[in-house]
């Protein structure tokens, strides 16, 4: 790094984040050093994106769900053969938008309609009926999203069925 303004500027900065980082095991809302959280498995995330398209598949719909963490980071997709390749990112993009509101995107969208449109330039967030939250003992594990049905209703509809197919392992915890 160079004497000049740019240089002590950038260390300055550093300096900051490294001071901020030695107080990082103290904070307002008495959270730890280590916080845990519960996730959905792989497994089973797997199971419930592929009853969520084999349910829509029955109804005559090709669809793709996407189960996304609580963070919001997909861990399944599962698209069927002839399900448009955008019903990926807007299945996903559903998903998040229940990890970003706690509830299913439908009930997001019908009780937030004043900020809807905003909300859907967020980017990777879409509020559209067609996610429902994925919970076990209280928690929220997870979200499916499920695009390609003609209308987010019946994609909300083989969500909710694909759930409901899983309850008992939902709630062995």
């Amino acid at each position: 790094m160079g004497g000049g303004p740019k240089g002590r500027l950038t260390v300055f900065v550093a300096c900051l984040l490294v001071a901020s980082g030695l107080q990082a095991g103290v904070h307002a809302d008495g959270a730890g050093d280590v916080v845990t959280g519960e996730r959905i498995g792989m497994g089973l995330a797997a199971d419930i994106a592929e009853e969520a398209v084999a349910v829509c598949a029955g109804q005559g719909y090709a669809v793709t769900a996407v189960v996304v963490d609580p963070s919001g980071d997909p861990q399944v997709m599962m698209r069927a053969t002839h399900a448009p390749r955008f019903t990926r990112q807007i299945a996903a993009d559903k998903a998040r938008a229940v990890i970003l509101s706690g509830i299913d995107s439908g009930a997001f969208r019908a009780n937030r309609g004043d900020i809807r449109q905003e909300m859907n330039h967020v980017d990777g967030v879409l509020v559209l009926d067609g996610a429902v939250p994925i919970e076990s003992a209280g928690s929220t594990i997870g979200a499916l999203g499920v695009s390609g049905a003609p209308g987010g209703d019946k994609d909300a509809a083989c969500a909710r069925q694909a759930l409901d197919a899983f309850f008992e392992r939902l709630q062995l915890r």
